[in-house]
């Protein structure tokens, strides 16, 4: 559905209503207007009228209602597309919320597509309204707005993994016996779906920061160099975060190994133990007629001392080798 339609002439909000027929017709009344319309989850009959106001190319029609696109920047001819995946980190689950913001930027116009939660839009245009310095951009300084919101958002999630693999990292190498390989699996996962929103953000943010397309304005050049810094920096320690996590759950698997090890030498060392005072019996408890022990006063109470003594050496032998 359309969550907001709205003309800004000169960076300032033109309060009055605006019909979706009359949008672009209204942004062309002033030369320093603009049309920003918004958009949730549209349908296809929805989003049709204002590919039809806008003359938007169906291939980037088509992207826009079915989602499930990655991170990119195509031209249209004139006009521009963006593709941002915005992320938020919910901790309790230790889950990326992963939700796309379509942009179509063209002459005095912006129409931005929302699909999944997030409400980076709203705030985004929220925060340009009581700046209309930064709204006299026009389309492509609402495009840097919402790049650099969508960054600083990065950064957020970054924040918070690295406090759960903090955390499971001081876990796996605590004196604890918990396995930890499914959550630092499920958080190694995350990461990659993570990498996967980011780093293809850098080629767009690259072209629009070079000024190699034309819309860009080249007084928003630097602010786009900008955030294509933040973004590298971001992507750099998500690359540290993955490999922090690979070495977390490769330690997790050795020391898994190390303590399966353990359980068994100290088995095997019980056995032994047991072995002797077995074998002491099954001996003397052989049913042979000429067995000198047999008659021996002394014979029961030697056969339990021997048994007390073999086993209490093996013991001591066990302990001195860290194997008990």
């Amino acid at each position: 559905m359309i969550v907001d339609c709205a003309v800004y002439e000169s960076g300032v909000r033109m309060e009055r209503e605006l019909e979706l027929d009359h949008a672009l017709e209204a942004s062309r009344a002033n030369p320093d207007s603009f049309v920003w319309i918004g958009l949730a989850e549209p349908d296809a009959a929805e989003f049709g009228r204002v590919a039809e106001e806008f003359n938007l190319h169906p291939l980037a029609v088509e992207d826009a209602i079915h989602a499930h696109q990655r991170p990119k920047l195509e031209m249209y001819g004139p006009m521009m597309f963006v593709v941002l995946k915005a992320a938020a980190y919910v901790g309790h689950d230790e889950v990326v919320e992963l939700s796309e913001i379509m942009l179509f930027l063209g002459d005095r116009f912006l129409v931005s597509v929302r699909h999944g939660p997030g409400s980076v839009l709203s705030d985004v245009r929220k925060r340009l309204e009581s700046d209309p310095e930064q709204l006299k951009a026009g389309a492509i300084g609402v495009l840097h707005a919402v790049m650099d919101r969508v960054v600083d958002d990065y950064g957020s999630v970054l924040s918070n993994f690295d406090e759960d693999v903090d955390e499971v990292e001081r876990a796996v190498f605590s004196t604890g016996r918990d396995n930890y390989a499914e959550r630092l699996y499920k958080l190694k996962r995350e990461v990659v779906e993570f990498r996967q929103a980011v780093v293809p953000l850098m080629d767009p943010l690259e072209d629009l920061a070079s000024g190699r397309l034309t819309p860009a304005d080249t007084s928003m050049l630097a602010y786009f160099r900008n955030v294509h810094d933040h973004v590298q920096r971001v992507a750099d320690r998500i690359e540290a975060v993955d490999n922090l996590l690979a070495s977390a759950l490769n330690a997790n698997l050795a020391q898994v190994g190390v303590r399966q090890n353990e359980d068994m030498r100290k088995i095997s060392a019980w056995v032994a133990i047991i072995a002797l005072p077995t074998m002491i019996a099954g001996v003397y408890g052989m049913n042979f007629e000429h067995m000198p022990e047999l008659g021996w006063s002394l014979g029961y109470p030697f056969a339990l001392s021997l048994m007390v003594l073999t086993s209490a050496s093996l013991f001591v032998l066990f302990r001195r080798r860290d194997w008990l």
